[in-house]
């Protein structure tokens, strides 16, 4: 009885995925009934990977295959949005324009704890897929795949900071929304070039030793080089969590209270709240200058980080930001007229001073009551 058992999980486990590869054909069966005959295929674009590809005339809606893309499309053309990788919570409706707040949760193709599936994207009826991030073979074979199997247009787009400009100009350009993409393109490059000519003027050993507490306890921290540090590290700080050794792997590490004492960082920048309120009165963290001056910041996460989480677009106010607080000579700055301009520009919000306040209250480094 027992292996009679076995053999009905199996047969139904093979109906099971039948039933799927069947519904799949019919949902790629639909969108080639549902798009333009002759499709509009009329431009070939080059995306990052150096990928011909080619996409219809007009843009009207775009799949972001993960947080990034999602952001890089919201600010440039948020009508064009399918949906978010993750459904907007509640503290973080506010600063999203109103039409955005709705839009249904699609998953994520891309990275870590995707949760999607071409069902569920073919459901949204994109006419083009965008991914912004890493550039490489694992990612160009992903989207050879995807782009095989539905017969929609999925471009690779470089996510490096660096290349945040041309990112915009490129996006911009091919969802018809040019002059936006260069006035945000242009809009960067100028932060990126004053930002360049402060530091050139600051020699290393002057620049301020940073170190980023990420979770609870602040024992998590991402080493030199990772990309969740590279904000603080484009913004003229030195990432005190550095392996020395260029060829030694970055990204997120556990460490200890007593390494963070004995790199004994002059500032700290976390995303954690509850970190945050606990730094002031932990006696393990009280000889550290940071606390001592302090200088412990805590940085918005609403809608999106401004440190990462994720690394897109929503960096170029953290960029800003944190290059005030470690240089308010050189790079001084209007927090709240800056945040608010930022936040209409790019994420196409008016906000309110009561929303203004919540979400700036911790970044200037006060302990809370």
């Amino acid at each position: 009885m027992d292996q009679g058992r076995g053999c009905n999980r199996h047969a139904c486990h093979r109906r099971g995925a039948a039933a799927r590869h069947r519904r799949l054909r019919c949902w790629l069966l639909a969108l080639c009934c549902w798009l333009p005959f002759g499709a509009e295929a009329a431009r070939l674009i080059e995306d990052s990977a150096g990928r011909k590809v080619a996409i219809p005339e007009r843009i009207e809606r775009v799949y972001a295959a993960g947080p990034p893309a999602s952001i890089l499309v919201y600010v440039l053309a948020p009508d064009k949005l399918t949906g978010w990788p993750r459904a907007p919570r509640k503290d973080e409706r506010p600063y999203l324009a109103p039409a955005t707040r709705d839009l249904p949760e699609t998953g994520r193709l891309t990275g870590r704890g995707n949760t999607t599936n071409l069902e569920v994207m073919l459901r949204t009826r994109p006419d083009l897929i965008i991914d912004f991030g890493a550039v490489n073979a694992t990612y160009v074979s992903l989207a050879d795949q995807v782009q095989a199997q539905t017969g929609i247009p999925y471009l690779l787009i470089d996510g490096r900071f660096e290349q945040t400009p041309a990112a915009l100009r490129l996006v911009g350009d091919i969802l018809g929304v040019g002059d936006r993409g260069e006035a945000r393109a242009s809009e960067v490059e100028a932060l990126l070039t004053t930002l360049d000519d402060v530091l050139a003027t600051i020699p290393e050993r002057e620049r301020p030793r940073v170190y980023m507490a990420r979770g609870p306890n602040g024992l998590e921290t991402g080493l030199k080089g990772s990309i969740n540090t590279e904000i603080i590290e484009r913004a003229g700080g030195r990432n005190v969590a550095d392996p020395g050794d260029a060829s030694l792997r970055r990204g997120i590490v556990q460490v200890s209270v007593e390494q963070v004492i004995v790199a004994n960082p002059d500032t700290i920048i976390t995303w954690d709240p509850n970190f945050y309120r606990g730094v002031w009165r932990d006696p393990l963290w009280a000889g550290i200058e940071a606390v001592q001056r302090q200088r412990v910041f805590l940085s918005p996460l609403v809608p999106f980080g401004w440190i990462d989480r994720p690394p897109s677009l929503n960096r170029i106010i953290g960029l800003k930001w944190l290059a005030s607080l470690f240089y308010p000579d050189q790079m001084p700055m209007d927090l709240r007229a800056e945040t608010r301009a930022f936040y209409r520009r790019f994420y196409h919000v008016d906000l309110d001073d009561n929303t203004l306040e919540q979400l700036l209250q911790w970044t200037q480094g006060h302990p809370p009551n």
